[in-house]
């Protein structure tokens, strides 16, 4: 039956027709793809839902499949076909769902409804070790506190890769289940921190949104920030309030690395020279003339011409050995120098691995006779911060000159876990710790543990001996992460960011004149 309808014209257009009509449906059976959150490199990804219209609209003219095959089409009356829910979409059941309810967070690491798991967990089996002490020891022991040092010297059994899933924490633990079973009681002291790291991994990667990290805006000149501690800390600086322990530990894993170097710069730091405030005498001269540049006394400078004031160069934050930091997102960065309100800042992150898996992100620029060392200028994040990236160690920029001279008023050196004192790491600093006491500027150190904290303190002190002053003594670090991190290579062996956190410097002689009778 021929439609009366439909004009003749537009009939045999539609019959001859070749051409589909692309239409896009844009409404709710658009496919929404959320971005994960990587740990393994220490970056964060968009938290933010993206929509993105990847479902064809089928067109209501389209012809059928007699009349393609030469055969006589019917005409049949035309219906509306309601558009697909997200569930009927095909392709999108792992996209557009929330992976992981928050009840519903704890799996094993080799079951894990995420696929990066189960490939850490394919990746632990594979590199690390039994720690049951019948296994001989893998390495040589470092000190008392090493994990590995429980191992016996005449142990019976060669060393077995780990393949057991402990019940509880859902890890590779232990080559066996008799091996767990024996020694249990030494594994339950870790147990329950093993089940958190488990939970917040999965945490990141369940789909939901982060409200935690969202970050406010600048601070009043007339507010002031209360250091005591983080609760305090993002409470006078405005942040969102954040209910739950696990969003907690989400949030300082980022925060961790501005607010500590905020808080040893400071006029209302934490670290003070009273009793139990670890602050030396040396190090209130130090930070004394830091705080002179970064809290400025007020000038009267406003936005006209009658308003022009001189102003002091941005303070300079050399950050080496730069790894995942150099990596957050700049609006992370940015909450330094919102502490701040009236100072400036130039981060300069500079090490061989500073750029590492950034590549879609910047590019590496040539090494031309204006940049000879590529670097990397983000000059346009905010009129109060700058940052510039080197892929290259320090000790070669420190010869070529490039960031001389030094000021105690406007630079400081910052480095988050430098393994200083781990024999795998200590010779790529032997070169570079001298040149770091030549400039005579504060040099700020964290470390994942107290051992680890203590082991490069007692590097350098065997290193240069008597050349150094402690400006802060080392200790736990007000702000250090909230989160506990595992190592894929001994899931013993549990940490946190920038646990501790100390200062030294190059020592400084007071020359006093005699005068010539």
């Amino acid at each position: 039956m021929r439609p009366a309808y439909t004009c003749r014209r537009c009939l045999v257009l539609v019959r001859r027709s070749d051409l589909s009509l692309n239409l896009r449906f844009v409404g709710p059976s658009a496919d929404i793809r959320w971005a994960s959150i990587s740990t393994q490199a220490g970056q964060v990804g968009s938290i933010r839902p993206r929509r993105t219209l990847t479902t064809p609209f089928k067109s209501r003219h389209s012809t059928s499949s007699l009349e393609t095959q030469g055969g006589e089409a019917k005409h049949e009356p035309l219906k509306a076909t309601p558009p697909l829910s997200l569930n009927q979409l095909p392709g999108t059941e792992e996209s557009t769902r929330a992976l992981l309810r928050p009840h519903n967070l704890f799996h094993r690491f080799s079951e894990s409804p995420s696929p990066s798991i189960r490939r850490r967990a394919a990746f632990i089996k594979q590199h690390a070790y039994c720690p049951h002490p019948d296994h001989h020891q893998t390495r040589l022991s470092s000190g008392p506190d090493d994990p590995v040092a429980q191992n016996r010297t005449n142990a019976s059994q060669p060393p077995m890769h780990v393949s057991f899933e402990c019940a509880d924490c859902g890890i590779p633990v232990y080559c066996s289940e008799g091996h767990w079973a024996d020694d249990f009681e030494n594994h339950l002291e870790i147990c329950d921190t093993l089940r958190q790291i488990n939970e917040d991994d999965h945490d990141l990667r369940s789909g939901r949104f982060f409200p935690e990290f969202e970050y406010p805006g600048p601070q009043l000149v007339e507010a002031q920030v209360n250091m005591t501690n983080w609760d305090t800390f993002l409470y006078s600086r405005e942040f969102e309030a954040i209910n739950s322990e696990r969003s907690m530990r989400q949030a300082t894993r980022l925060l961790t690395y501005p607010v500590t170097i905020g808080s040893f710069l400071h006029e209302l730091s934490p670290y003070n020279i009273r009793s139990g405030g670890r602050l030396t005498t040396e190090g209130l001269k130090s930070l004394s003339a830091l705080r002179y540049t970064l809290h400025p006394p007020r000038s009267g400078a406003g936005l006209d011409i009658k308003g022009l004031r001189p102003s002091a160069p941005p303070a300079r934050i050399f950050i080496l050995g730069a790894r995942a930091e150099s990596s957050l997102p700049r609006e992370v960065w940015i909450q330094l120098s919102h502490m701040f309100p009236r100072g400036k800042f130039h981060l300069i992150f500079i090490g061989p691995e500073s750029m590492t898996n950034r590549d879609s992100e910047f590019p590496l620029p040539s090494r031309t006779p204006e940049n000879p060392f590529g670097a990397i200028v983000e000059d346009r994040i905010t009129h109060q911060l700058k940052v510039s990236t080197f892929v290259e160690y320090y000790h070669t920029l420190h010869k070529a000159g490039i960031f001389q001279p030094y000021d105690p008023y406007f630079d400081c050196f910052v480095l988050f876990h430098p393994g200083l004192g781990h024999p795998a790491s200590s010779h790529e600093w032997e070169e570079t710790l001298p040149q770091l006491l030549e400039t005579k500027v504060p040099v700020l150190v964290t470390g994942y543990t107290e051992w680890d904290m203590q082991r490069d303190l007692k590097w350098v002190q065997e290193k240069v001996g008597g050349e150094v002053d402690l400006l802060l003594e080392p200790g736990e670090n007000r702000f250090r992460s909230l989160r506990w991190d595992l190592n894929d290579l001994d899931p013993q062996d549990i940490s946190c960011g920038n646990w501790g956190v100390w200062s030294f410097r190059g020592k400084r002689y007071e020359t006093t004149r005699k005068d010539v009778e």
